[in-house]
Parts: C-alpha cells; structure tokens; sequence
C-alpha cells in the first residue's frame, strides 16, 4: 500500500511539474516561483522528511514501548501533551516571520533574480506552509511510530492535488503565484488526511492500570525540545542548504537556469524517493528493536534494507542516463517548454542522477544515526563537509558548464557525505558491518553500470520516444534482475528463489512450528540475509508486525 501511494504522489508530482512547465515554460517567472519554492522544500526536509520524523518516531517508539511499565499516565498522550502545542507555536510564530521578511530572504537566495517582486508575492505565499507542514509531520511521525503507513503515504497525493487544482482554477487571473497558492492549499489537505487518524490512534490506545511510578511524559517532552533537535535540525539544514547553494549559483545566469536545475532533479529524483520508501517503512521498526534492546535485529533490518534500496535507485538511475532526453521530451516538451530545455534539462538530469546512490545511503544511514534516544552530531558534520565540498565544486563549475557543473557539484557532495556516513557507521547505535555493506553496494554500481549501457543502446536503437523509454527501462532492469538472480551473494542479499520461496503459504507454516533448535533456551540471533521464525520468540522488528501488543 505505501509503494503504491507512493507511486501516485510522484506521478501527480510529475503532472504538477508538467503543468508548471506547459503553463509557465523555463523563464523568468518560473525562476521566481522555484525562489519561493526554496521555502516549502526546506520546510518538508524539517518538518516532514527529516528532522521531525528522526525526533518523533524514536520518541513515540519509547513512549509506546513503555505502555506496559504501569506509569500513572498514557506515555503516548502525555508526550502529544508536552509537545504539541510548543511545537504548533513556534512554527506559527516562524511562518509569521518569514512572510513579514520574504523581501530580505528573497535578496538572500537569488540576488540576480530578474523579477524580486513576484518571487516576493510567491514567498508570502508558500510561507504558510511552515505551519501545515509542521502539523503534517508530527501527525506523520505519530503514526508511522504506531504501524499506521497509509495516512502518511497520501500526504503527497493530497498536496499536489492542491496544488495542480489551485492552478487551473487560478491561473488566468494570478499566473505563476497561482502555483503559490497552491502550495498553502496543498499543505492543509496534508493535514487533513492524516489527522482523523491520529486522533482515533490516541483516543483507542489501551491505558496500563496505575501503579506507584512517577509519570514520564512530560520528561519526554523536554528531552525532545533540548537534547535531541539540535544535530538532527542541523544535519537536515545542512542537507537541505545543497538547494540554497544551487539556486544561489545559478541566479546570474541566463534566464531558465534555475527551471533547468529544477526539473531534472525533480525527474532524476523520483528513483531515490522509491528506494527511501523502504527505509521510511522499516524506520519505526528499527527504533523499536532498540528500545527493546534488540541492536542485533536492528542492524539486520537496517543492512537488508539498504542494499534493497540501493537496488531500486540504481535501476531507476540507469535508465534515467540512458534515456534522459527521451524522458524529457515525454514529459514536458510541450507549450512553452521548447526543444532547446529539454537538450539543457537532459544534460543536467544525467550528472544529477550520478549522485542518486549517495542520496540513497545518506537518508537510510543517517536513521541508524538517530534511531537511539540520543542522536548523534557526526552526521550533520558529515553533510557539512560534504555542503562544503558542493560549494567549492560548484563555483568553478557554474562558471565552465553553467547548471551542469552545479548538478556536478551536488551530486560530489552528497556522495561524500555517503562515504563518510559509511565509514562512521560501526560508531553508532546501530553497528552496521561498513565493510560488507561498502562491498556490497560497490558491485551493484558495477551492475548499474551495465544496466546503464544496455538501456542506452535499447534507446538508441528506437524511434519514438515513448517507446524509447520503456525499452531503455525494461533492458536496465533485465541486467539487473540477471544479476541478481546470478549473483545473490556478490549484491550481499539473499538469493531472490529463495526469498520468493519464504513467501509461500507453505514455508510461513513451516516458520510458524518451532523446531527443536528454535525451542531451545538460548537461540542465536537470526544470520544476515534470514528472516527470524514467526512465534513466541520473534524478536522486535522481525517480520512480525509491531502494533498489536499495545492494543487491545
């Protein structure tokens, strides 16, 4: 179900982007709108992807882990009590900030910006979101942390579809600051489609008997507010930074530039935030394995997950260098987009893609990193260096290649901070093996590049472009597949026979009768690739789902 809400949330996002480049083209006026855009994309990296979901999820998994302790209160209801409403007022006080000062922060982004005024107008606009987007990651957060993924899978359903309606209700009177709109729209469906929820979860929670324990909750709420958001905020602001410096580097050149870069990291993106969907999905179940003290179940899940993603965003980034001009011209090679953006935009989509595998491992990684009760400040310094390094690659090469040495710059940045995650990973709460890990995603980036070759001739040999996009897909996949199904040991994941075999009816039966090994007093903690026997010794995060112990 979240793989296919998912699915749908980036299709309407491609729609909106399309809508965008139909109505709009890649001019000045698009420029102005991508400024302002600048806001809600730093606010859904804080407030719903990131650092919200990294504070929350491991807060609300102890919460619940401690349902059972006899406190005198709810821990889950107490931590919404002492976090909420702070939060609620902050964020409103921030909003309220940014519209008063979106002349200042408009002149700070994109000084060489041809039209300021609109992208002014366009900022006031997309600045309620701070608020919206808030609200939808506390919501988000809750109810991951609970085992609930579908209202949370069709957030961004529910915000493009604000957005793709509000422009063609608004387009003929307000233009570009109809796509504006659009964003505060699209922010208060997000909250509407998951907050019914939430509040059922908290109204049926089961409620443990009082006991002579002192209540916890409000000693959550503080630890939340001053022990763990200051590294993870930092970690997501300077993640989220790789935008500032790009749009800021590509402020004074031509016209289209900033569009250019927008709608090839758009495209390019789409395979990472399928292979993030994984790690979206096991991240509550990591956090409750270690509240549970189970590092050994966590480090398995964390590992199996990540070469899974590693495999989709590899595939998805094959056939986007393969075929990205075709792709281009499929989607937006129409009205005021011309010939000549999609040639610029193809360009930068393919040196974009070069970085996908990095984002990959920095998202999965960096929640190893803050899943314990304490997070960790290493991964912000990680992603400093690699901001660092995104900058100074990035103004020699906007001067020589214009927005293909800025997509250059990036996606050197952030593979550097994916290096460094990796090597730092024994550190930390979740002691991942680095090593096979590395060894692991090297050989499947030796496979993507094949996939990449066969998908490049697979578009080259075929006329239209449609049809070049779809053999270029399926040739990238079938080299991979071929791989996979070869070499199960050189990926470092289980053999695809054998986990399609797990899956039956007839092995979950055999899972569910404990042999005479399984039944002994001390067991051995499940090997890498294997998923632990179904019964009464499953460890937390296994197969088996976590919510039902809490229920009643």
């Amino acid at each position: 179900m979240t793989a296919g809400l998912t699915a749908v949330g980036a299709v309407l996002g491609l729609v909106r982007d399309q809508i965008l480049a139909g109505y709009f083209g890649a001019g000045a006026a698009t420029d102005a709108f991508l400024v302002a855009w600048t806001v809600p994309e730093f606010a859904s990296t804080l407030l719903i992807e990131d650092a919200m979901a990294l504070i929350l999820v491991p807060a609300f998994s102890r919460a619940l882990a401690r349902r059972g302790d006899g406190v005198f209160d709810d821990p889950v209801r107490a931590l919404v009590r002492g976090t909420l409403p702070r939060l609620a007022l902050a964020v409103g006080i921030a909003a309220a900030v940014l519209v008063v000062a979106a002349p200042l922060l408009v002149a700070a982004l994109a000084p060489g910006l041809p039209d300021p005024a609109l992208a002014v107008d366009c900022t006031r606009l997309t600045a309620t979101c701070v608020l919206s987007f808030a609200l939808v990651g506390y919501c988000s957060a809750a109810l991951r942390a609970h085992g609930r993924f579908l209202p949370p899978a069709t957030i961004y359903t529910a915000y493009n579809v604000g957005i793709i309606g509000t422009i063609l209700v608004l387009r003929e009177p307000w233009g570009v600051r109809s796509a504006a709109a659009g964003v505060a729209v699209g922010g208060v469906l997000m909250v509407l489609v998951q907050a019914p929820s939430l509040v059922r979860e908290l109204r049926s929670g089961s409620v443990p008997p009082p006991r002579a324990a002192a209540p916890r909750g409000g000693q959550d709420g503080r630890i939340l507010v001053l022990g763990l958001i200051a590294p993870v905020v930092a970690f997501s602001l300077c993640r989220q930074s790789q935008t500032l410096i790009e749009r800021f580097l590509a402020s004074p050149l031509p016209a289209g530039a900033i569009s250019h870069l927008n709608y090839a990291q758009k495209v390019a993106q789409m395979p990472m935030i399928l292979s993030l969907m994984l790690c979206t999905v096991s991240f509550p179940v990591v956090a409750r394995a270690l509240a549970a003290g189970d590092a050994e179940t966590a480090r398995h899940r964390v590992e199996r997950d990540l070469l899974l993603a590693a495999v989709v965003v590899l595939v998805g980034a094959s056939t986007v260098i393969a075929a990205a001009p075709r792709i281009v011209e499929v989607l937006f090679e129409r009205g005021e987009f011309g010939g000549s953006d999609t040639t610029a935009t193809a360009a930068v989509m393919r040196v974009y893609a070069l970085g996908l595998l990095g984002q990959t491992v920095v998202g999965a990684l960096v929640r190893c990193y803050f899943s314990a009760a304490r997070p960790l400040w290493y991964p912000a310094a990680a992603m400093g260096a690699g901001l660092v390094a995104t900058g100074a690659a990035g103004v020699p090469g906007a001067q020589h290649w214009g927005a293909v040495g800025i997509a250059a710059a990036n996606a050197l940045g952030i593979t550097l901070t994916a290096v460094l995650l990796l090597r730092g990973a024994h550190r930390q709460s979740v002691p991942v093996r680095a090593g096979r890990l590395g060894a692991g995603l090297l050989r499947l980036t030796a496979a993507g590049a094949g996939a990449t070759g066969a998908g490049w001739v697979s578009s080259v040999a075929v006329g239209p472009a449609l049809p070049a996009v779809a053999v270029a897909a399926l040739a990238a996949t079938g080299v991979f597949a071929l791989f996979l199904v070869c070499a199960p040991e050189a990926s470092g994941l289980p053999s695809l026979p054998r986990s399609a075999y797990r899956r039956t009816p007839h092995a979950r039966r055999h899972r569910a009768e404990p042999s005479a090994a399984e039944a002994a007093p001390a067991e051995e903690p499940p090997p890498a690739g294997r998923v632990a026997p179904v019964g009464k010794a499953s460890p937390v995060g296994g197969d088996v789902p976590l919510d039902h112990g809490h229920r009643r």
